[in-house]
Order: C-alpha cells, then structure tokens, then sequence
C-alpha cells in the first residue's frame, strides 16, 4: 500500500492551466477597447483639383481613346490634334517641346480607357527623358 500511495502522489499533471492566459487576454482586451476611441482614423487630405495653381506654361496635350488611339495637342502652337503611334510618341512629344525641354506634358484619358494603357505611355515618355508629365482631370463644380 505504501508504495501505491506514492505513485499517487509523483503523478504527473498533463494538463494546462489556462487561467493566466485568460487573465492576460481580458486585461489586453479591456485595453483596446478603451483605446480604440482615441485613435485617429488615419485619414489622408488630398488636394483639391480645382484649387491646383494654372500652370504658366501651355501644356502638351496626349489623348488616350478607348479604342487604343494616341493623340497629341499642342495648344501653344496650332492646337490641332495629330495621331501618333507608341513608338513615335517621344519624337512627337520632343518635337511639340523645341527648346523648352521643361515644357510640361498631359495626359488625358477617357473613363473607359484601362489604367495599363496610361502607364504605357507614361513609361514610353519616361524612358525618353520627358521629365514633367502629370495628368488631366475635368475639375468637379
């Protein structure tokens, strides 16, 4: 009997005692929850475009159509649109700015023009060192 008595009392427990884990997750969600209310939101202020500076200069022109189209305007000199292809984009564009390199070039697209077409010719523009290239949007009334 004496040595039945002490099997029972090296017993090992395998079991887990979960009650800290339970105290550290209520005391980590009281802590969130108060929290929570004084954090800010993240929210970002974006420019307005109708309160954007008019450039001094005349811009260039590209349209983008929803059928794949390129086209150019040069407002400064006759403003008549001219297509181009991909490949002769920069000539046109370096042609359109003369000497003023620093001429800035815009890009207008339609809706439905996919946004993989305006990066393609964003890079086309940016491979052939035409450094100030944004984008035309109608300004909201």
């Amino acid at each position: 009997m004496n040595t039945s008595r002490r099997r029972r009392q090296h017993r090992l427990l395998n079991q887990i005692n979960v009650v800290p884990y339970i105290d550290v997750m209520l005391v980590l969600l009281v802590i969130f929850m108060v929290t929570a209310p004084l954090m800010n939101p993240g929210v970002v202020d974006l420019p307005s475009v109708g309160r954007a500076a008019q450039p001094s200069q005349v811009p260039i022109e590209i349209t983008i159509r929803s059928n794949g189209d390129v086209a150019l305007v040069d407002r400064e000199r006759a403003g008549v649109e001219r297509s181009v292809t991909l490949d002769d984009l920069v000539k046109a564009v370096k042609a359109a700015q003369g000497k003023k390199s620093e001429r800035p070039v815009v890009i207008a697209a339609e809706k439905s023009v996919r946004y993989e077409q305006v990066m393609n010719v964003m890079d086309r523009l940016q491979q052939g060192e035409i450094k100030r290239v944004g984008l035309l949007v109608r300004p909201r009334n």
